[in-house]
């Protein structure tokens, strides 16, 4: 029993307040500062800035940790930070300023219902054990980073646009290129991660389920949305030759998948690949010659 016995300290440490506050938001790691390479180092530099904003705005509850990732005070801060980085970023800041009867600002009023709900969770907690709620926490995670995430993008289609006026390139040309491979390089590397960790099924399935997710949620929300607003249906032109080419591309391989996976008894080797590869080449391919006019009827 005892070359078992754990050694503990003779007087209990416990970190004051403002020193979990400060721990919380350094997100360089000493020891792994310590013994990685300079070019890392550099780019924690650079990231370390974006990294803080984002340790202030969103709270993370890591369920696998004892106190569930519980700092008191930084998810004090959360609760007044991260709603109105929500009315500040959320289309575009179009509430930023936003008057409540044209009188009373709506993101002072948020600062304030903040100060409210942290105020009342820093005097029912304490700093060493979560309270019931945090899993609320979470919740007002996942809003606030799809919130971020939806401005991001809306600034990147605002600078494709912009590149396209300057290039005078079409939105097609740009959402065929630029715009889709912004949008699936992600799920690209984190599909092929998961292949060579040995997951195969998971790997091949995460890429139709974010297809179908796309077009499903995406689109259909994102049309739903906009004939809400202008209360007009979405029209497409569907005749033209580049509609009917996008189709039948995303027709084919489909159908081709559908016959050689089930051919090939669903073991699917590199020359499975290659083949998928010279597909996506020559739609590319003959997609931009059909919209520069090269290909016409």
């Amino acid at each position: 029993m005892n070359n078992v016995r754990k050694y503990r300290p003779l007087l209990p440490y416990t970190e004051s307040t403002s020193q979990i506050l400060l721990s919380s938001l350094n997100p360089v790691d000493s020891r792994k500062w310590r013994r990685k390479s300079w070019t890392w180092r550099v780019l924690k530099v650079l990231k370390t800035p974006l990294e803080l904003l984002l340790l202030l705005c969103i709270p993370v509850v890591d369920p696998d940790k004892e106190d569930k990732n519980w700092r008191r005070p930084l998810n004090c801060f959360h609760l007044i930070i991260a709603p109105v980085v929500c009315v500040l970023v959320f289309q575009s800041g179009k509430y930023g300023e936003y008057m409540i009867q044209g009188q009373f600002p709506l993101w002072l009023l948020t600062v304030l219902l903040g100060l409210f709900l942290a105020a009342i969770v820093f005097c029912t907690t304490t700093n060493d054990s979560p309270p019931k709620y945090h899993a609320l926490f979470a919740l007002l995670g996942f809003v606030v980073s799809a919130v971020l995430i939806s401005a991001v993008a809306s600034e990147v289609v605002s600078l494709l646009h912009m590149l396209g006026v300057v290039l005078s390139l079409s939105n097609t040309v740009l959402g065929l290129t630029l715009l889709a491979w912004g949008n699936s390089i992600g799920d690209c590397f984190s599909d092929i991660t998961i292949a060579r960790q040995g997951y195969p099924r998971m790997a091949i399935s995460a890429c139709f389920g974010g297809i179908i997710f796309n077009m499903l949620i995406g689109v259909g929300l994102g049309c739903l949305v906009q004939m809400v607003r202008t209360k007009s249906a979405v029209q497409f032109d569907s005749m033209g030759l580049l509609t009917w080419i996008l189709a039948g591309f995303l027709g084919l391989s489909l159908v081709l998948s559908f016959i050689i996976v089930p051919l090939r008894k669903f073991h699917l080797g590199q020359s499975y690949g290659i083949f998928l590869l010279v597909f996506y080449g020559i739609f590319l391919l003959i997609a931009l010659l059909t919209e520069f006019g090269k290909i016409h009827t």
